[in-house]
């Protein structure tokens, strides 16, 4: 039978030795809809996201996309990660070929494109991350900015039904940040289904459909943007947002700031 999900997450469990870091998510993403996952470090948020496309393998709990169960062992893992486009804090773009060499390489490795239909889907998705002229550029030629919009050109260039982001702007100057999110808000608005763990809370607010909350590899409170940025139910998540929106408030003045 046909899911309205894109992803389903049931009883996820994952640990590193002794060290429980997921601890029992369930949670589903409905096809087109836009989930941001808040949180402290450390609370599984990282771990999650890379549950799904099994660059981390879940200890115990099942995980589908597209209704297809990622965690079968006898799944065929390239074909459901040809699905799934990822997008993480650092780049990891080439740094010896050129910006349209970075995106047409993964299209001829692994979907056998050819080179002039790869080079095709390359400038059509620099164009949609605002990049057309920096085609014949080198990574090292980018700011941060730059460079993580054509991480996510490269990763749309292969044709994805959902896209992970881990913290993309995290490891950016905070005036680059908003080129990022500004191609993030189109992919939003044209439907695309995503995954999107962050600390900009301006854009889970304006952007998630549902925003998540997790602490201690649990999901603590979920629900609407507006409700949990803007009106959390659970203390952890109102302490979370406090330090989080208004650091001054959140800790009190140390001695030497004391009146």
């Amino acid at each position: 039978m046909p899911t309205p999900y894109e992803i389903e997450i049931r009883g996820l469990h994952k640990s590193f030795g002794d060290n429980e870091v997921l601890r029992g998510i369930d949670l589903e993403v409905a096809t087109g809809e836009v989930v941001c996952v808040i949180g402290p470090s450390g609370s599984g948020k990282s771990t999650l996201l890379r549950c799904v496309n099994l660059l981390e393998e879940p200890t115990r709990g099942q995980v589908f996309v597209g209704g297809t169960e990622v965690t079968d062992l006898d799944v065929d893992i390239d074909a459901v990660r040809r699905r799934i486009g990822m997008v993480f804090q650092q780049f990891n773009l080439f740094p010896h070929v050129t910006v349209t060499e970075n995106l047409t390489l993964p299209q001829r490795r692994v979907l056998g494109r050819a080179k002039g239909h790869a080079a095709k889907v390359a400038r059509e998705n620099l164009e949609r991350v605002g990049l057309a002229d920096k085609a014949d550029a080198y990574p090292a030629q980018l700011s941060g900015g730059q460079q993580q919009r054509v991480a996510i050109a490269r990763a749309l260039a292969m044709g994805p039904e959902v896209m992970l982001f881990d913290e993309p702007t995290s490891a950016l100057d905070p005036e680059l940040v908003g080129d990022v999110l500004a191609v993030m808000r189109m992919l939003a608005a044209e439907g695309m289904t995503m995954m999107v763990v962050t600390h900009e809370m301006s854009f889970a607010r304006e952007v998630a459909d549902r925003v998540v909350f997790m602490d201690e590899g649990r999901i603590v409170e979920q629900g609407p943007a507006a409700q949990v940025v803007g009106d959390p139910r659970h203390e952890r998540t109102r302490n979370f947002l406090t330090r989080i929106l208004d650091p001054a408030a959140a800790d009190p003045p140390g001695p030497e700031e004391a009146p």
